[in-house]
């Protein structure tokens, strides 16, 4: 994870597009500006941290749906729950599963747990459309590769 740049995503364990299922790691680092005022001599990785880790998680299992031809945007969130806190060093598996998908909307379950518990969830709509421009295409396909999600060759 790159708190800072956005970057939640360090690699992707498993996809299944038939399934439409993900599976991604997330580990959270022992250093961050983040930290630095969330809170002081107390870090905790802030909620709107994790429910974007989520969001990532789903846009990736979308990308990947959509064969790279389209980005995903965050849409809404709905009963999103926090279950616990999240302290630096911590290890996550980020999963997403979509319930729906049509007329340029996908939904998906996710979920975060750390060492087998759960640390948060909710439900995400993800908005599709063509890419505006070949660098922004040209970046999500570097983060692409960088995390294993598009395998060239």
């Amino acid at each position: 994870m790159r708190l800072e740049y956005f970057e939640m995503i360090d690699r992707v364990e498993s996809i299944d597009l038939d399934a439409g299922k993900i599976s991604v790691h997330a580990y959270v680092p022992k250093d961050s500006t983040v930290f630095e005022g969330h809170f002081p001599g107390h870090p905790l990785v802030p909620g709107v941290l994790l429910i974007e880790a989520m969001a990532q998680a789903a846009g990736y299992l979308i990308l990947a749906n959509e064969k790279f031809e389209r980005m995903t945007f965050l849409a809404a969130v709905k009963e999103a729950k926090l279950r616990t806190f999240v302290l630096p060093e911590t290890a996550l598996i980020v999963t997403s599963e979509i319930e729906h998908d049509g007329s340029g909307y996908t939904m998906s379950k996710t979920a975060i747990t750390a060492d087998g518990k759960k640390i948060c969830n909710a439900k995400l709509t993800h908005r599709t459309l063509p890419f505006e421009n070949d660098d922004l295409k040209g970046h999500v396909l570097e983060r692409a590769r960088v995390t294993g999600l598009l395998n060239e060759g």
